[in-house]
């Protein structure tokens, strides 16, 4: 057993396995060839209390412990990348509310995607706005004791459902006296007029995780769906990104995990030559590197997981966890794929589906370049 885990986190990853093995892993292709997003899981999700895990019981949550939302991510990754993103794209909402909202915020747009009868998406990312989040352009001036919204946002998960809601914006405010955009974090309920989607985005991986373009034309919400203190979204974001690569690196670890059980089942099953391809030293090398890395970055999340539990700093721990264990889990995906020949490239076996799903996590809640700028700046500060 790990140094972090009790009886109650083995619980848990047996209950999410039991899950995620029963009700995802029959429909997982369809998924993918749909691009559809699973409401049924969601639902069910939500009532296993798996979507407010880690969030106070006041508002909905569970009350438990970020490790164990890390072992419930891991374990449905393992069997669908897509359908453990949107626990973890709705928890990137969940923690904005819960750290910044206020009680009738928290009422009204937390609790929903707590329990599972909604989704929430953050729409941060702009055609011209990635890794540099201080370039967004989209504009909120308030009028009338309203804000009024103007822009277009892009890659936006969890968008585009029929649950989806509410949408926390990031929107420039005004101007700081050092003639930088000051930028804002504002609710924006589905449904509000001159809210409107673009086109459904078509992904490498991730595919039945709903993306969508979002567009904004005199958008108008109340004064009071400003999140926090006004100037103040950029510093709410980056406060709560650090969990969020933790929990991205609880993906990769699920695609860790998965592609190692599916390459060890296989070569044992499958003979070449006249006998079990599980013989050849080159591919019991491969799944060598592949249980090495699993064990390294399980030890890397947990840790970093259980520093945040703890109150302590996790921000290094949590850029190198998901930088190694998203660059390990696409070259495990891609190893597995080697391993299974002419049927790992096959979209309905669950290796050639977790190449592309791997390789999205390197670049979601910043890409490895930007991990090795913020390790490399740690240390040399």
């Amino acid at each position: 057993m790990h140094p972090w885990l009790t009886e109650e986190h083995t619980m848990i990853r047996d209950a999410v396995r039991r899950f995620a093995e029963r009700d995802i892993a029959p429909i997982s292709e369809t998924l993918w060839e749909e691009q559809g997003f699973p409401y049924d899981v969601w639902r069910q999700s939500g009532e296993l209390g798996f979507t407010g895990l880690p969030y106070p019981e006041a508002h909905g949550g569970g009350g438990g412990s970020w490790l164990s939302f890390v072992i419930v991510l891991e374990e449905l990754a393992r069997i669908d990348c897509a359908v453990a993103n949107s626990l973890m794209a709705n928890s990137s909402v969940a923690s904005l509310l819960n750290n910044f909202g206020t009680a009738a915020q928290k009422e009204t747009f937390l609790r929903p995607i707590l329990d599972g009868s909604r989704v929430g998406s953050i729409a941060l990312t702009e055609p011209n706005a990635g890794s540099d989040a201080g370039a967004i352009q989209t504009r909120a001036t308030l009028v009338d004791g309203g804000w009024v919204i103007n822009g277009a946002k892009i890659f936006i998960s969890n968008s585009g459902t029929e649950v989806t809601g509410p949408v926390v914006l990031a929107a420039v405010t005004g101007r700081k006296p050092d003639g930088r955009s000051e930028i804002s974090n504002i609710v924006v309920p589905s449904g509000t007029p001159g809210f409107t989607y673009g086109k459904k985005l078509k992904k490498i991986g991730w595919r039945a995780s709903s993306t969508y373009e979002l567009f904004f034309d005199n958008c108008r919400v109340p004064a009071d769906n400003l999140l926090g203190a006004q100037g103040s979204g950029l510093r709410q974001t980056l406060s709560t990104i650090n969990t969020g690569r933790i929990l991205i690196g609880a993906l990769a670890l699920g695609i860790l995990q998965g592609s190692l059980e599916r390459s060890t089942a296989y070569v044992k099953d499958r003979s070449q030559f006249g006998k079990p391809i599980s013989s050849f030293q080159a591919l019991q090398f491969k799944l060598a590197d592949m249980a090495v890395h699993t064990h390294a970055a399980r030890l890397m999340l947990y840790q970093a997981a259980a520093l945040k539990d703890e109150g302590k700093p996790f921000d290094q721990e949590a850029s190198m966890a998901k930088l190694f264990a998203t660059e390990r889990a696409m070259e495990a995906a891609h190893q597995a794929i080697q391993i299974h020949g002419g049927y790992g490239i096959m979209s309905e076996y669950p290796v050639s589906r977790a190449f592309g799903d791997a390789k999205v996590l390197e670049i979601v809640e910043g890409t490895s370049e930007i991990q090795r700028m913020i390790i490399s700046r740690a240390l040399l500060n």
